[in-house]
């Protein structure tokens, strides 16, 4: 079996030396479609260094271009086929805001593997700190399809009730037809999101948007409506990957209010809101 259970979980942290820079920062925040109206002041943040604000879920791609990063695909007792992977669910939470620039220790390993019977479910848990002391921890969940079956934990399956009542806000955020060519630069460069015929052998009519880019773009609507542009108010920010998104397609934001936190759901707006994002919550001070 390409997944050795066993001795994934057993393999202590693997870890790596990452550096960024605001060049690295503004490159992400353009993949998620900053900048436009180019010369907003709210958008000003996120793409002139001299005002540079990092949107915390940067955290998920810092460092993707350092020497020696570990990717949670080439971890021990993993090997796996890129074209039935999927990205199921993420979660982020933050110690402190992150520096545009800067140079920390990433480490990274298997923190659990689930069996769903039809897919093996990763946990791949990345822990980064600098001379400081912790910035942040991601825990990206990833679905291998096919290698489930193999007698082990299924993993926990309560999920959380759905948000009642209308929403709060509702945004709409186009996404471009280039978005996941320049998404993919921050360093996801699975081919799934860019090259046709890989895409079809993974079951899709045409490449589709990263999951981490949804992400993200749900990540900056909420700091932006409801956040008042404060990226340092969020703590942390997990979602489920409900659906595909292609490129040109539109996301419906909604969000909902609660103390110290906000719910969100995410639909493909021309697909008559068809799921992209479940169970978010975005916690913040």
């Amino acid at each position: 079996m390409p997944i050795d259970v066993a001795r994934a979980l057993a393999a202590g942290p693997r870890s790596a030396e990452i550096t960024w820079d605001h060049k690295d920062v503004q490159l992400y925040h353009l993949g998620l479609g900053a900048g436009v109206p180019a010369t907003d002041p709210g958008e000003l943040r996120y793409t002139l260094e001299s005002r540079l604000h990092v949107l915390p879920s940067f955290a998920t791609v810092a460092g993707a271009g350092s020497p020696g990063v570990i990717s949670g695909l080439s971890l021990p007792g993993i090997d796996v086929d890129l074209a039935r992977v999927l990205h199921g669910g993420q979660s982020l939470t933050l110690h402190r805001p992150i520096p545009a620039a800067g140079r920390a220790v990433a480490a990274a390993r298997i923190a659990a593997v689930y069996d769903k019977v039809e897919a093996a479910v990763l946990v791949v848990r990345t822990e980064a700190a600098d001379e400081r002391g912790p910035l942040w921890t991601n825990d990206a969940q990833i679905f291998v399809r096919g290698e489930g079956g193999f007698g082990g934990d299924r993993g926990p399956s309560a999920r959380p009730a759905p948000p009642q009542g209308p929403p709060d806000r509702t945004v709409e955020r186009p996404v471009r037809e280039d978005q996941a060519l320049l998404y993919r630069l921050s360093g996801d460069r699975n081919p799934l999101h860019a090259d046709p015929e890989f895409a079809k052998l993974a079951g899709f009519d045409r490449p589709i948007l990263h999951g981490l880019c949804t992400y993200g773009m749900t990540l900056k609507a909420v700091v932006d409506t409801v956040l008042d542009g404060d990226v340092g108010r969020v703590r942390s920010c997990a979602t489920r990957f409900a659906g595909v998104v292609y490129p040109g397609e539109t996301l419906r934001v909604r969000m909902w209010r609660e103390d110290g936190r906000v719910r969100v759901t995410v639909g493909a707006a021309e697909r008559d809101d068809a799921p992209v994002l479940t169970d978010a919550v975005v916690e913040h001070a």
